[in-house]
């Protein structure tokens, strides 16, 4: 058998997999005054919103914007920011949105990694919306929230990728986002529109699958030849939602203290799913892990018949637009003939 040749990418894959999808945190509600979109008339601050066990307070609308992944960048364009936005990390290539690159003003400060404690600083940031809490790691030399708010900075942790709620965050919490960002960005009745728009693409895809015949599912992120299985959080959600039967569940020991856990060949054989969906970084990724399910698991029902459901790592990021993307993508994979 042919040995797999999957890039190595462990360090991204605790980066932009596992710990990028740290699913965790807490109930978020915003106490404001309603934002104005009135010509003429500034938009009023959120006031003060509470996120992952901490409670912000905003006494102006911020005005440079560190978007921590691209996923953030793009719902911060969708509710009409995207003159707020100053800069965008973890990149991993992609280039940036039509409305951020017609600025000609929007840096770019890091590709696979968070941007360094000094580099994010450098950006003289007023407000950072990240995906989770690694994002300011101080001991992974990244930023903290205490040193960004010495610096005059605020910080915001997108609701599924808060510590607490890592292992029973919901795709629902992209709602609480909307409405807790809308605020701090003075969208104004923009936000409503979002987040009815992103409320109606769940309900879709629900009404869509409901009484159909759940496939049974494993989610995996594949490097080198080793296999995480995802059996909490946002994407084991994700799942459920789309009408899918996932094999690995919360309620397993494996999966009591963190969503994700490496598994053996021999348990991937012996569950046997339906369907396989797999998490990439990019298109070559995706090639290999194909490339690697067909030649080591032949006889893996998802793999013989060729179900095989990949999902861009971007579109997992707690707090970003792309879990709607996910999802839909994923009932597509499961229910072919009912979306």
């Amino acid at each position: 058998m042919k040995k797999s040749t999957l890039p190595k990418t462990a360090a991204v894959l605790s980066v932009m997999t596992l710990t990028g999808l740290l699913l965790s945190g807490c109930g978020q509600a915003v106490s404001q005054a309603p934002a104005t979109e009135k010509a003429g008339v500034a938009a009023e601050p959120a006031g003060t919103i509470e996120n992952c066990g901490r409670t912000l307070t905003f006494t102006s609308v911020p005005e440079r914007i560190v978007a921590m992944t691209p996923g953030q960048s793009e719902l911060l364009v969708k509710l009409g920011a995207a003159n707020k936005v100053a800069a965008e990390a973890q990149t991993k290539g992609r280039e940036l949105l039509p409305e951020l690159k017609e600025r000609g003003d929007v840096k770019q400060l890091s590709d696979q990694m968070p941007p360094s404690r000094e580099v994010l600083l450098g950006a003289n940031p007023d407000f950072v919306y990240s995906p989770t809490a690694y994002e300011f790691t101080a001991e992974q030399g990244f930023a903290s929230i205490e040193q960004l708010k010495e610096a005059g900075a605020e910080s915001y942790i997108a609701t599924a990728g808060c510590m607490e709620r890592r292992s029973t965050a919901e795709v629902k919490d992209i709602l609480t986002d909307i409405e807790n960002m809308g605020a701090i960005v003075g969208a104004g009745g923009n936000t409503s529109a979002v987040r009815t728009e992103a409320a109606d693409v769940l309900s879709s895809v629900e009404k869509a699958v409901d009484g159909k015949d759940k496939p049974t599912v494993v989610e995996l992120f594949v490097e080198g030849n080793s296999i995480a299985a995802i059996g909490a959080g946002i994407e084991y959600d994700m799942i459920k939602t789309a009408g899918g039967n996932n094999l690995f569940s919360p309620s397993d020991e494996a999966f009591a203290k963190f969503f994700s856990a490496m598994i053996s060949p021999e348990t991937l054989v012996e569950k046997n799913p339906e369907v396989i969906v797999f998490t990439t970084l990019d298109k070559a990724h995706e090639d290999a892990t194909r490339t690697f399910l067909k030649e080591k698991f032949p006889e893996v029902a998802a793999v013989k018949n060729n179900r095989l459901v990949a999902i861009s790592s971007d579109d997992v990021m707690p707090g970003t637009w792309g879990n709607l993307r996910a999802v839909e993508q994923i009932a597509k994979g499961l229910h072919p003939d009912a979306l």
